[in-house]
């Protein structure tokens, strides 16, 4: 392998080794896929919002906000607030009829309400800026100023690639999901991870419940 794609290949594999769980971005493009609501803008928004926060952490973001309590502080107080609503309209969607639908039709969100949706969960999931701000850039950081974009363009590629495949994959399992009791079961274990990861915020070590 040559020197100059060493870098894009290492950028590729953090980066995919970090989106690959569950997780409040994962679940809600998952979610949009199943439904087959604007799955191509749900894609692409989740990508880009990726590749912006990866493009602010490998430019040195990530370091400022390590420096600057009170950024983070503020970051986790919107992240568990959002997942502590969007936790709720999982739980309620599990006894609505009309959230049981696949085909796009009854009950599918606008594309605007759906782009705002993966912005929030992209931009407002402390734990999706960990990893892209914080982790991914705190690795590319550390290469030659000169070797930093093509880490940079590794890590996007993977987010991109991981994506189209979770939100144009997810179709493959709309028969499962016709069945009302799939998507009540489905929507019941989303709302207890967006609960889980908001109790984390506000409950775990350095959370919200630390002193400011």
């Amino acid at each position: 392998m040559s020197d100059a794609l060493l870098p894009v290949v290492q950028g590729f594999a953090l980066s995919a080794a970090l989106i690959i769980a569950i997780g409040a971005q994962n679940a809600f493009v998952l979610q949009q896929g199943l439904k087959r609501n604007h799955v191509a803008a749900c894609w692409l928004t989740a990508a880009a919002c990726d590749a912006v926060l990866i493009s602010l952490g490998v430019g040195g973001v990530g370091a400022v906000i390590g420096q600057v309590p009170w950024l983070g502080m503020g970051a986790a107080w919107a992240g568990a607030i959002f997942l502590l609503w969007y936790g709720f309209r999982s739980f309620r969607s599990a006894f609505k009829a009309n959230a049981l639908d696949t085909s796009g039709g009854i009950g599918a969100a606008s594309l605007g309400a759906t782009v705002v949706g993966v912005l929030a969960v992209s931009l407002l999931n402390p734990h999706a800026i960990l990893d892209t701000v914080v982790l991914i850039g705190g690795a590319g950081a550390q290469y030659p100023v000169a070797d930093r974009p093509l880490f940079a363009v590794g890590a996007m590629a993977a987010s991109f690639t991981w994506f189209f495949a979770l939100a144009f994959g997810a179709a493959r399992l709309a028969p499962l999901f016709r069945r009302p009791v799939t998507w009540r079961v489905l929507d019941t274990l989303v709302g207890c991870l967006m609960w889980a990861i908001a109790a984390s915020l506000m409950l775990g070590p350095g959370g919200l419940s630390r002193p400011l």
